[in-house]
């Protein structure tokens, strides 16, 4: 399975015209794979709002990630879901969403890395590399660290954390496969900035 090395994370209150509009327009500066985070709502909402982004996401070619939740993934036929340490084990999406659905699994440790790969992730998380504004609880993640966990792991690594164009040059070299953005595209210009990054993880 061949995943976009541009990733993009949405986060509510960065939303500058609509949810569609704006993932939209990351799609269309170059980002093929969309997580839809959205945090203390009701699932109904959640629902709501993941048929919304799946919507725009079919029609323009991208893949839909669900964050954390297993249900809604599989209520309006999403791509896949992203699990978090203390959500369901990814055995257990597995089983509930079939083989082809995408699998992530945040991992801030090599054991943690191997363990979720094993547990059968399609891809791993790691961050936050360059700290970020949008986690409140994320401890930035050393380089030693990055490089040892996408040593270690069986499945593309996505480093995440405050990545934007200016900086992400500096996760050359870590064998990280791609990376995944959340204010680095959805502020400011975010054709324009979905383009820049798109070029700048092709270097990686």
């Amino acid at each position: 399975m061949e995943l976009s090395k541009l990733y993009a994370i949405t986060d509510r209150g960065m939303i500058q015209k609509t949810l569609a509009e704006d993932i939209a327009a990351a799609v269309r500066g170059g980002v093929g794979m969309v997580q839809l985070r959205e945090k203390n709502i009701a699932e109904e909402q959640y629902i709501a709002y993941a048929a919304e982004a799946l919507s725009i996401c079919r029609e323009l070619g991208a893949r839909l990630i669900i964050n954390d939740s297993i249900s809604v993934c599989a209520a309006v036929g999403a791509d896949g879901v992203h699990l978090g340490q203390g959500d369901a084990d990814p055995k257990e999406a597995r089983c509930i969403l079939g083989s082809k659905a995408i699998i992530g699994v945040t991992a801030k440790t090599v054991d943690q890395a191997v363990r979720a790969a094993a547990d059968g992730a399609d891809y791993i998380g790691s961050g936050a590399v360059f700290g970020t504004s949008t986690k409140t609880d994320a401890v930035k993640m050393d380089m030693d660290t990055l490089r040892a966990i996408t040593a270690a792991s069986e499945v593309p690594v996505y480093a995440i954390g405050g990545i934007n164009a200016e900086n992400i040059s500096q996760l050359r070299g870590s064998g990280i496969y791609g990376a995944a953005v959340v204010s680095g595209i959805f502020k400011g210009d975010i054709e324009k900035n979905a383009a820049l990054l798109k070029k700048e993880v092709e270097l990686l």
